[in-house]
């Protein structure tokens, strides 16, 4: 037995073991399918104790190769949007952009999917992911839409030596594939804050979409929804705390120079900022402010949180006052109020978990409720 066949083995047994791994069929494919191959050009690997990150490559002559890219572990293969493992000698301070998602996320999501042979899927992102759905349903079955044309090629490579010839097309995600359409099944392997509309066309009825649903404050959620013969879909969050780098075109602007914090109106806050540490309360959030970034500073000798949303050219800045908290607020909008409401209302009903939410999208837009508890 090869050394990456045992590898591929023992990763099949740990993921089966963990709950992730279910059904025979993706098993079957997580034995065959070579991780390895979709991390021949190495990865990088971040420096222990650096701050901010500091990431360093890893090549494939690292003795430590091999073994690592069967770690269920996120590995990242791109920084900065073009920067690759090989481009490196030492280590960069610049954030990633690109990487292969750890093995029981994946495997989750593809169980998630719930297809069946025959279906035809529609993929956004592509990598190693892409490898185990053509295993499963063949390569003819499988369309891959990937923005990046680096990842792109280096996929089409993997998958040709892994034995595999999906279409894989160099394109928005966001616009997917309307040439192929409809497709049984959608997944997407990157965050969105929208989940756009031409998912939904190009989705038969009664087809599935599973995607994570994100904002600007970084707190996630993998959502399954259902396409219906009136044009929408509708389907429920999973759970579980899916994290995912956004699609590049959802990405935030730049900050940009901070607003004057001294000007628009003061109140005092009925929540403090650190309700945001709460991944739950921070998803709530994002419905009301999707686009708002945070940002924490000292500000004129005081712990200060800032909200801002650069595209509306809205901000709220949150101060401590002794024990209490005051908000300034500025803009077309009231972005604090608006968390406030929202996570107020939530909280009313219980704080019900993220699996109680209904997650809508039609052509007028993307929606979320929930169910008291």
């Amino acid at each position: 037995m090869t050394d990456d066949k045992a590898l591929r083995l023992a990763l099949a047994d740990r993921l089966t073991a963990s709950g992730h791994l279910h059904t025979a069929p993706w098993r079957t494919a997580v034995e065959e399918v070579p991780r390895h191959e979709f991390l021949s050009g190495g990865f990088f690997e971040p420096v222990p104790g650096s701050a901010p990150t500091a990431w360093r490559p890893v090549m494939p002559d690292d003795p430590r190769w091999l073994a690592r890219c069967y770690d269920d572990d996120s590995l990242v293969t791109q920084i900065a949007d073009t920067i690759a493992p090989r481009d490196i000698r030492g280590e960069i301070l610049r954030a990633p952009t690109s990487s292969r998602t750890l093995p029981s996320l994946v495997v989750r999501m593809l169980e998630e999917l719930q297809v069946e042979d025959g279906h035809r899927v529609l993929e956004i992102g592509s990598g190693y992911s892409t490898g185990l759905l053509c295993h499963r349903l063949g390569g003819d079955c499988v369309t891959s839409v990937e923005v990046d044309a680096d990842v792109a090629g280096a996929a089409r490579v993997a998958l040709g030596n892994c034995g595999y010839c999906p279409q894989v097309i160099t394109g928005d995600g966001l616009a997917g594939d309307p040439h192929g359409a409809p497709y049984d099944r959608l997944i997407a392997t990157c965050g969105v804050i929208d989940l756009p509309y031409a998912w939904v066309e190009q989705t038969r009825p009664g087809g599935t979409i599973l995607a994570t649903l994100s904002g600007w404050l970084y707190a996630s959620e993998l959502a399954r929804l259902t396409v219906h013969e009136d044009g929408t879909a509708r389907g429920q969050l999973l759970g579980g705390q899916v994290s995912f780098m956004l699609a590049r075109p959802q990405l935030p602007p730049p900050l940009g120079t901070l607003p004057d914090l001294n000007a628009g109106h003061e109140r005092p806050a009925t929540l403090a900022p650190d309700v945001l540490n709460d991944w739950n309360t921070r998803f709530v959030a994002q419905f009301a402010a999707p686009h708002a970034q945070r940002v924490t500073l000292t500000w004129e000798g005081r712990e200060t949180h800032v909200l801002l949303d650069v595209e509306e050219g809205s901000w709220a800045a949150l101060a401590r006052d002794g024990d209490t908290w005051t908000v300034r607020q500025d803009g077309p909008a009231r972005l604090w109020d608006a968390v406030e409401d929202e996570v107020t209302r939530w909280r009313t009903d219980g704080a019900p978990p993220l699996e109680a939410f209904e997650v809508a999208v039609t052509p007028e837009g993307q929606t979320a409720t929930w169910t008291k508890v």
